[in-house]
């Protein structure tokens, strides 16, 4: 081999080292914008990706309730199972398990999505539906949802109707009661 042809396999072995190199530090950089765009992700996004699929969520003073997600909106979801549907607060979720790979974010949810836990619970109380909320201590109370004020729901039961108010924050579950 001649001095050309040896300067010529030197100058190839060091380009290839060089995009080498390079390649190396592309994909420690692909992994790090990666791992920096992932904490974006919510765990809303990833539930509204998971619509339609059967899940298990773990509930502050309630357990496991496991069933299909119909729906996710701010702050809460609909998980329907064996003969009853739950209306799930988002903040006492303590574990999911089900859920997509993938995320939905927030600008591609449809416009029903944003509607608060309110809504939920008013449609609950115009069907003058019985049903069982649960709060995050564990205990619960059983009856038809009157009214929804900002921040609680109203809940009447027993004869004589006695009305107790459930604030929000307290709320782990609305269970509907066949």
């Amino acid at each position: 081999m001649g001095w050309e042809e040896e300067l010529f396999a030197f100058l190839d072995d060091l380009e290839g080292q060089a995009e080498a190199a390079f390649a190396r530090d592309r994909e420690a950089e692909l992994a790090d914008r990666m791992r920096a765009e992932y904490q974006q992700v919510t765990l809303a996004a990833r539930l509204m990706a998971s619509v339609g699929a059967e899940v298990a969520v773990d509930l502050l003073g309630v357990g496991t309730v496991a069933g299909v997600l119909e729906r996710v909106a701010t702050g809460w979801l609909l998980v329907s199972g064996a003969g009853q549907d739950w209306v799930v607060r988002q903040a006492a979720v303590t574990a999911v398990r089900g859920a997509s790979e993938r995320g939905v974010p927030d600008v591609a949810w449809p416009v029903v999505a944003r509607l608060g836990l309110g809504s939920a619970l008013r449609r609950l109380a115009d069907g003058e539906e019985r049903c069982l909320l649960h709060l995050v201590d564990g205990r619960r109370h059983e009856g038809v949802l009157r009214r929804v004020g900002g921040d609680f729901v109203e809940v009447v039961s027993g004869e004589p109707a006695r009305v107790v108010l459930v604030p929000f924050d307290n709320l782990a579950a609305v269970q509907s009661r066949p």
